[in-house]
């Protein structure tokens, strides 16, 4: 199998793509308006001929359509580094679209050259333009939290600097954040309504009676329940039953570490954080599905690749379940994020954020941007302030995209008191 898939441009397809635009957003992410103000818009296209490297949020598979809508806007088209595993995704045809709106493709975990390669190309031509996601893979699920950044967009960014230096000594990259809030459309009613329903079906499979709590607390015990099934599955004994986010890692961990051990993890860390384990094993899965010679890693079966890839889907789910993210801000968004993390456990469906089937309800996009600056105010050739300069543009990265989602919090208001749980047998 092809471990390189390079961007390619088709015209038409382009065109096509530009005009079905609203048609295709709705059937394949079930959203309806995208929502940028017009002084955002002049803004970016007073970059249409500048260099660009654009880096927003990346909760779902929703972004990268919404960014080449952007580029449309500009005036210009995209490059995109996306994920090797999305080229084969629907036997293929995901890869032979995408490339040719111009995305190519990255392997994590590796020295990919063929596309760091290709990257730093885009960005050193005149009015190159590239699109990053600093989050990485696998994308959490998550609208209002973010996943830790990846240090290597900065040093990426560094490179590409040097070698349009070396062509233009006046070349500078405009580094534009991004960030993308998701609205969930309908009335308060039909929203209620919609995730009563979703409770009651939920309820019923896992034989529970929902007595008259409130609707915050029903999805925490569907939770609760899931949480000892898994428990059980997974042999691990019973902790303190108060404490469910320290009983939610130990499942996490425990799904992790047991999926290392079958497929000989090299360079594992046991005593990583779940998110690393995570990142480390969907990079491994996706070099051994493609076939990637290694000759550290354990070859596996199509059977063998599909119980490790559904094992870190559950602790993908684990993962981006957290109790205090749903009641602390119960808002309609956050409810259906859990009910997707719940149906993807409980139904053995593909994760909405790993290119599962679309919203529930109709959305609406809010696009935001921070101010742009030129990567020359943190790039240099001398090595120490260098590595200074990758550490400040990451950080003021993370700060960009963190207020522009502390910002867009106000957008949805919580369904539910935020901490009214209710009392567990009323």
């Amino acid at each position: 199998m092809q471990p390189f898939i390079p961007p390619g441009y088709s015209l038409p397809l382009n065109w096509t793509v530009d005009f079905l635009f609203p048609v295709l957003l709705k059937i394949v992410q079930n959203i309806e308006d995208v929502v940028i103000r017009p002084e955002d818009i002049q803004m970016l296209r007073e970059h249409k001929d500048d260099r660009m490297l654009f880096l927003t949020n990346h909760p779902t598979t929703a972004e990268p359509p919404l960014v080449h809508h952007i580029g449309k806007l500009m005036g210009t088209r995209f490059r995109y580094m996306a994920s090797r595993q999305v080229f084969d995704w629907s036997w293929g045809l995901v890869g032979k679209v995408i490339s040719q709106l111009g995305a190519f493709s990255v392997i994590a975990g590796i020295n990919d050259r063929d596309s760091f390669k290709a990257a730093r190309s885009v960005l050193a031509e005149p009015g190159g333009k590239l699109v990053l996601f600093p989050e990485g893979e696998p994308t959490s699920g998550e609208n209002d939290s973010l996943m830790p950044f990846q240090p290597g967009i900065a040093q990426l960014g560094f490179w590409a600097m040097d070698d349009a230096r070396k062509a233009d000594e006046m070349a500078d990259i405009i580094i534009q954040p991004g960030f993308i809030k998701y609205i969930v459309k309908g009335t308060e009613a039909e929203i209620r309504n919609h995730l009563r329903e979703s409770a009651m079906r939920l309820e019923s499979k896992l034989s529970i009676d929902p007595g008259n709590k409130n609707l915050l607390r029903r999805f925490l015990t569907i939770g609760r329940v899931l949480l000892e099934q898994a428990e059980k599955e997974y042999h691990i004994p019973t902790a303190s039953k108060s404490d469910f986010d320290y009983r939610i890692g130990r499942v996490r961990h425990a799904i992790l570490d047991n999926v290392a051990e079958k497929i000989k993890a090299p360079n594992y860390d046991l005593h990583g954080d779940a998110i690393h384990k995570l990142r480390q094993l969907f990079a491994l899965h996706e070099m051994l599905s493609i076939g990637y010679p290694d000759e550290k890693m354990k070859k596996l079966s199509k059977d063998e690749l599909e119980w490790v890839h559904g094992e870190l889907v559950k602790a993908f789910d684990f993962i981006v379940i957290k109790k205090d993210y749903l009641v602390s801000r119960p808002t309609p968004e956050r409810f259906y994020e859990c009910l997707a993390r719940i149906e993807s456990y409980l139904y053995g469906k593909k994760p909405r954020a790993l290119g599962g089937e679309p919203s529930h309800l109709p959305r609406k996009a809010h696009v935001f941007f921070a101010k742009p600056f030129p990567i020359s105010e943190y790039w240099s050739t001398e090595k120490r302030a260098r590595k200074t300069g990758v550490e400040k543009m990451i950080r003021r990265l993370q700060n960009d995209i963190q207020g522009m989602l502390n910002n867009a919090l106000d957008l949805s208001q919580p369904l539910v008191r935020p901490g009214d749980i209710g009392d567990e047998d009323h």
